[in-house]
């Protein structure tokens, strides 16, 4: 067995030596061996046990210490830092995107030149594409990526010396108008910001309502708001007089209103395990919190869904003062666009000459990915190679914890009723409504009751957080609390007060 105590380079040298050894073991143990009447019988001189030795030596040449790191790294690829995107951070991680942009461009010219050039000659095959590396072409586009690689490294640590030693005691925040921005391009691309140490990579954080982060003591009954995909926590505040947050503390000022900021680009499941990590120790630091109500729009009610879970699993203590769930337009069972978006990528991944534009669809996040099915659990994509996610009649079901009081609210932008094919497929023009009310004919459906769902008609999926009908409707559920039976009446309709609406 390999040494811990040696030092990594000698564990190495031993290692080679041994599958020499082993190497030498094989072809003995293969001489010793002659066939009679179809059966391999072993020569009497090599002892029985000879495979048995060789596959232990190759367990032993194992370096579980390494390994255990290996994983560890992968598991704990998290936010590259725990403060908000700073404006020197913004440029720094500007400059990086910069330059991978130009490396995946190069990357997709590259795979269609060399489809051009190897197909019309019927040599469009895993092995000369495999030669095309060590080509003279392929050599070039190497050159052009190395190269690119290294000025943009180079260009980044240059900002980043000169954030550290120069403006690290004026950090200067991001203005609203380029934190938007950010979160769209975490949003877009933010599996990839993580993946690369990317400082435009947002960590998850909790704001307030004067949108600083928090980190003062709480107590008493607390709600929090979670931005839908490419959002953040400063678009609930988007519009003056339509703000959610503040309607809530306005009805009941002994609440505090929380919005949470994360990176929507990132799996679902990995936000899901993060918010229930950060609502862990809100609580712990804040043990006089009495109750948590959890508002999301879209992603954001995935994200909270994912995050009860993860939360019910683990036997986490902030589970048990969770109050209410409600989600606005939230893809429970998938979100139409993704699913069009992934359908047109294989179609093209399948034509001549173009198969290689099906790349662009690859660059896209996970986040948005998993929006293909509504997937909140690891499950559903871990054991894939990728960035998939498994088919919708195979994902693992994620059911509602029970003692949690959970409303769905869907909307539509043709005002005319739910029963119409129409308007539930077209739904809000991203999530149809049966997705968003959580309803499936499989064991994925959610049961909640009809009195808990409510319709929007005539609103769209982005107006959800500024309707006002969506915000009387979430702050009367708020305020009841669970006193009242809402599970005993029928579903909540709601049109626009100055259209006359055919029902």
């Amino acid at each position: 067995m390999i040494s811990q105590h040696l030092p990594y380079n000698d564990r190495i040298n031993d290692r080679n030596a041994k599958n020499a050894k082993n190497a030498k073991n094989d072809s003995q143990y293969a001489r010793a061996h002659h066939e009679l009447d179809g059966h391999f019988i072993p020569d009497a001189s090599v002892p029985l046990h000879t495979e048995l030795y060789k596959q232990i030596d190759q367990l032993e040449a194992i370096d579980m210490d390494e390994l255990v790191k290996l994983l560890a790294d992968v598991d704990d690829n998290d936010e590259t830092s725990s403060k908000p995107v700073s404006l020197a951070d913004f440029f720094e991680g500007l400059a990086q995107l910069a330059t991978m942009g130009v490396v995946e461009i190069t990357e997709i010219v590259e795979a269609i030149h060399r489809e051009v050039i190897l197909r019309p000659l019927g040599r469009f095959n895993d092995k000369n594409v495999n030669n095309w590396q060590r080509g003279f072409t392929g050599r070039i586009y190497g050159t052009i990526r190395h190269v690119m690689l290294m000025v943009g490294n180079n260009l980044a640590s240059v900002l980043r010396i000169y954030k550290n030693f120069i403006v690290q005691k004026s950090a200067q925040p991001l203005p609203d108008s380029l934190k938007k921005l950010v979160n769209v391009l975490n949003g877009v691309m933010g599996d990839h910001l993580v993946n690369n140490q990317n400082t435009l990579a947002i960590p998850m954080m909790l704001y307030t309502q004067d949108g600083k982060p928090q980190n003062e003591a709480l107590s008493g009954r607390i709600a929090i708001l979670c931005h839908g995909l490419c959002m953040s926590h400063l678009s609930w505040q988007a519009q003056e007089n339509n703000d959610l947050g503040a309607a809530i503390h306005s009805s009941q000022p002994d609440t505090t209103v929380l919005y949470l900021d994360y990176n929507t680009g990132r799996r679902i499941s990995r936000s899901g395990r993060k918010f229930s990590q950060l609502l862990q120790e809100l609580v712990d630091n804040n043990p006089n919190i009495s109750q948590i109500d959890l508002v999301g729009h879209s992603m954001g009610g995935l994200v909270s869904r994912s995050a009860l879970f993860y939360g019910e699993q683990d036997r986490l203590d902030w589970i048990k003062r969770v109050g209410n769930l409600i989600t606005l337009g939230s893809p429970h069972h998938g979100a139409v666009l993704e699913r069009i978006g992934n359908y047109v990528q294989d179609i093209i991944a399948k034509l001549p000459f173009a198969g290689s534009l099906a790349k662009l669809g690859d660059m896209r996040s996970a986040g948005i990915i998993d929006l293909r099915h509504g997937s909140i659990r690891d499950a559903d994509w871990k054991a894939l190679e990728g960035r998939s996610v498994l088919p919708q009649d195979f994902r693992h079901p994620a059911r509602l914890p029970s003692g949690i009081k959970t409303y769905f609210v869907a909307s539509a932008l043709l005002e005319t009723h739910y029963d119409s094919k129409v308007t539930d497929l077209l739904g809000d023009s991203l999530v149809s409504v049966a997705s968003a009310l959580g309803e499936d004919d499989a064991e994925h459906a959610l049961f909640v009751p009809d009195g808990h769902k409510a319709i929007f008609y005539g609103v769209n999926h982005m107006n959800l957080i500024h309707s006002r009908r969506v915000r009387e409707q979430v702050v009367e559920w708020l305020v009841d609390n669970g006193r009242s039976d809402y599970a005993g009446r029928p579903r909540i309709h709601s049109y626009p007060r100055s259209l006359d609406v055919a029902v």
